[in-house]
């Protein structure tokens, strides 16, 4: 037993820095502190509550895989591990295959754990749906990206998704003096030190990855070794991270910081920060396919009107930026950015909406004016409908002065054009329509 002992004790120091630092408990998890404590839901999981399928939505480092291993042992579950990136229908088969085994015969549960479920295809995905709702095992899917984007909404509605953020620097800071005082798992022997401002500069340069930072910290352990020294300074954490790593990640506080600023830049007409903040995602590894979407998002919400054309601009730059690619297709990209930077704006479209929202809210399903109703059998015909409608193309001007909403809501206004851009016109044009109309009645 000796023997077996130390030779396991072996190939475990033989692993590397971060797979010996990870987490066999939800104590020793950092971060994710709203997930953790006296009635959240992983603190439920691990104290013998049921198991559901999950989405762990979060940015790379944070503890999604060490968070499935930890509620699958303590559910005493067996973890089965799958990559989309490398994986298949045939090997969702097989797994299925060996939980349906277990099950049957050892009355054993499955937990699969599916990392960057996000790059399986919508088939793949609805492969694995029936097993899902049967039991056979329980998903723990694992993505940097936002499921309700990327996740078939049948797998997402029998999901629950649990948001990971990106580790602040104080739980960073802990992770770092864990790894280096650790004897056992970690790098304790060593006796290595770092002063403060060291450790500012290596917790800065690792982007809030806890793995990002202890794989450099290894590296840095190495460098020490080979020069004979104890002390990390700025010259072998240069050494070691080469450079410095854009603070920004795809699900953190950074990434919405980065996002709500380049969003406002452009809703506050300043094309030059609007292509800095857009600039500072790509470089750090963004989806163009993101940028485009806020986009495509901001044109109707921020524009609208007062710029009609600001919502074709943004998918004809989509569309080219498809077609052409990286590198060129940034070149689309930042014509339609700056673009809706110095568009005229107007919200109306977002407020139109909020405003008939509520007022179905308030009124529910108000009946449909018989004159506005189709008139196609002789039945509908005997109940009046579409007896008074007049077509307004027989008019002058192809209008009239006409009610279309519900008898209980005549005369609400929903939609006030701005006097930004061409909605000027249109107010204009909406004024003297809607005189006619209190003319008329």
């Amino acid at each position: 037993m000796d023997l077996f002992s130390h030779s396991a004790s072996k190939r475990k120091l033989h692993q590397p820095l971060a797979e010996r630092m990870r987490p066999t408990s939800i104590g020793e998890l950092v971060g994710q502190e709203h997930l953790i404590g006296e009635g959240k839901l992983v603190s439920y999981i691990a104290a013998g509550g049921e198991l559901p399928s999950l989405l762990l939505w979060g940015p790379p480092g944070t503890g999604k895989t060490t968070l499935a291993r930890i509620l699958a042992e303590r559910d005493g579950s067996v973890l089965e591990y799958l990559s989309a990136v490398m994986s298949g229908v045939k090997d969702i088969r097989a797994v299925m295959a060996r939980a349906t085994e277990r099950r049957d015969q050892y009355g054993r549960r499955t937990v699969l754990f599916l990392d960057e479920i996000h790059r399986f295809s919508k088939a793949q995905q609805d492969a694995l749906l029936p097993h899902v709702e049967a039991g056979t095992v329980t998903l723990i899917g694992a993505t940097t990206e936002n499921p309700s984007f990327e996740v078939n909404s049948a797998l997402l509605s029998r999901c629950r998704v649990v948001r990971l953020e990106s580790l602040s620097e104080e739980a960073l800071i802990g992770l770092l003096h864990r790894a280096l005082g650790d004897r056992e798992r970690g790098l304790g022997t060593r006796e290595i030190t770092i002063d403060k401002d060291c450790e500012q500069s290596l917790i800065e340069r690792t982007s809030g990855d806890a793995r990002r930072l202890l794989g450099a910290l290894e590296i840095i352990a190495g460098l020490l070794e080979a020069r004979g020294s104890k002390r990390i300074d700025q010259a072998v954490i240069d050494e070691a991270v080469q450079q410095k790593s854009l603070s920004y990640d795809k699900a953190g506080d950074e990434h919405y910081g980065v996002v709500s600023a380049f969003i406002k830049s452009m809703r506050g007409s300043d094309p030059d920060a609007a292509c800095y903040w857009m600039t500072r995602m790509l470089e750090a590894g963004e989806d163009p396919k993101f940028i485009f979407r806020r986009m495509v998002i901001f044109a109707s919400e921020d524009v609208g009107n007062a710029d009609p054309q600001a919502l074709s601009v943004a998918t004809s730059a989509l569309a080219a930026f498809q077609f052409m690619g990286l590198p060129e297709g940034v070149l689309p990209l930042t014509q339609a950015v700056t673009y809706l930077a110095c568009a005229p704006k107007s919200n109306s479209a977002l407020t139109a909406y909020g405003a008939a929202r509520r007022v179905v809210r308030e009124h529910g399903s108000l009946p449909v004016p018989a004159k506005l109703r189709n008139a196609v059998t002789q039945l509908q015909k005997d109940m009046g409908h579409a007896k008074d409608y007049r077509y307004p193309h027989n008019f002058s001007g192809n209008y009239l002065a006409e009610t279309y909403l519900p008898e209980k809501l005549v005369g609400t206004t929903l939609y006030e054009p701005s006097e930004s851009g061409y909605e000027k016109e249109i107010r204009e044009r909406l004024k003297a329509w809607r005189s006619a109309e209190g003319e008329s009645e």
